[in-house]
């Protein structure tokens, strides 16, 4: 509507210009904070969702976290704040996890976010993974010293990392004290 407007009332170009950089701010102010997920195990599956919407298992020394947008300058400061504030809740985690389906590009903030994550992580006990990174963010990641530094690993799937870091949440009954949760949304 805006960009009609001024179409309208200034002519073509300026019409264009304004359309122009109305989108560039739209697309920055949506991508700025991106829906970042908690998620968990939907039992029986080897399938991870959001823990407000479904019923899944979830422990207490791990944290899932999926951003649902890639990491670049205008949200990476966002996703370290949301990670910080959900480790600050939850005192017993042993492990974050930053599961990556869904980051398709990282740029030089969005690396030194991550490694900041890492580094304040590791400061507080806590180890930081990630999974299911795309091969071309694991290009960028291999080309600089962050891999080197991570304070835990990377695994190909959401449920190697859960199987490896807390097997009792993929199978709650193995020794009878039930450790895994049911979250429901």
């Amino acid at each position: 509507m805006a960009t009609i407007a001024v179409t309208l009332l200034f002519g073509v170009e300026p019409g264009v210009i304004s359309g122009v950089l109305l989108s560039i701010i739209l697309h920055l102010h949506h991508t700025s904070r991106p829906h970042i997920a908690v998620v968990g195990l939907v039992p029986g599956t080897e399938h991870f969702r959001n823990i407000h919407r479904h019923q899944v298992l979830t422990g207490t020394r791990v944290l899932t976290v999926r951003p649902d947008e890639s990491l670049y300058f205008a949200n990476s400061r966002y996703l370290e704040d949301r990670i910080y504030d959900l480790v600050a809740k939850n005192p017993g985690l042993a492990h974050v996890i930053l599961m990556c389906p869904a980051i398709n590009e990282i740029d030089a903030s969005g690396l030194e976010s991550l490694e900041d994550i890492n580094l304040r992580l590791r400061d507080a006990g806590v180890k930081f993974h990630l999974s299911e990174v795309k091969g071309p963010v694991m290009d960028r990641l291999a080309r600089t010293a962050f891999l080197s530094h991570l304070s835990g690993q990377v695994f190909l799937s959401q449920y190697a990392a859960i199987a490896a870091l807390d097997p009792m949440i993929i199978n709650p009954d193995q020794d009878g004290d039930g450790i895994a949760t049911v979250e429901a949304g």
